[in-house]
């Protein structure tokens, strides 16, 4: 088992894409604090079975606090669609049956609203951000991204469901957008920025 050291956080995942993005958002709140990928330690994939983006959220980073001896982060977010009552949810990144194939995923959904109009193609992004110490402290912040969903897909950017959704605000998609004014607006910033400070505070307390 990792031995804990001061000022060390596990971000609790192995997709270095996210740990990329969340390193980069966090950085203002974060001076001196190190982001550890999880995929530098042997942890197995927690199953995510809870109902709500919290409960998985807490799920992943109850399990990598657990085996690293490190406070964890983690974050569970996903596309919800007003006229699919919130759909895909905490399915998104499985909703054509497959977990992860975000060009399938974009497809099906495309399909699904081929005959909705654009004034009714309302969605946002959500996102839970969770902290998890070893000595069993919990939070949970949360953050939305507002917008509409495309009829087709536009950019080369970003990654799961950027390249069909447009923010509030904007005529390009998120794929479209640089990664600095994507975090700048996203759901996983406005939730992090939130838990940044309670991050801060916690690592203080075991220094």
């Amino acid at each position: 088992m990792e031995v804990a050291q001061p000022r060390r956080v596990v971000v609790a995942t192995g997709n270095a894409h996210k740990v990329t993005e969340l390193r980069n958002i966090l950085a203002p709140w974060l001076n001196g604090i190190e982001l550890v990928s999880g995929g530098e330690f042997e942890v197995p994939e927690p199953v995510e079975d809870g109902t709500t983006f919290a409960q998985n959220a807490l799920i992943k980073a109850r399990a990598y606090a657990r085996a690293t001896g490190l406070p964890a982060i983690a974050d569970d977010s996903g596309l919800c669609v007003d006229i699919l009552g919130g759909a895909p949810g905490i399915f998104s990144a499985r909703w054509s049956g497959a977990h992860g194939n975000d060009a399938a995923n974009r497809h099906l959904l495309l399909a699904q609203l081929a005959d909705v109009p654009l004034a009714n193609r309302g969605a946002h992004f959500h996102c839970a951000a969770a902290l998890v110490t070893p000595q069993g402290r919990e939070e949970v912040r949360e953050g939305d991204m507002p917008g509409t969903l495309l009829t087709a897909e536009r950019g080369s950017g970003g990654f799961g469901y950027d390249p069909i959704f447009a923010p509030v605000g904007s005529s390009r998609s998120n794929a479209e957008l640089s990664p600095e004014e994507k975090d700048a607006i996203c759901h996983r910033g406005k939730a992090f920025a939130q838990l940044a400070p309670v991050i801060m505070q916690v690592l203080l307390e075991q220094h």
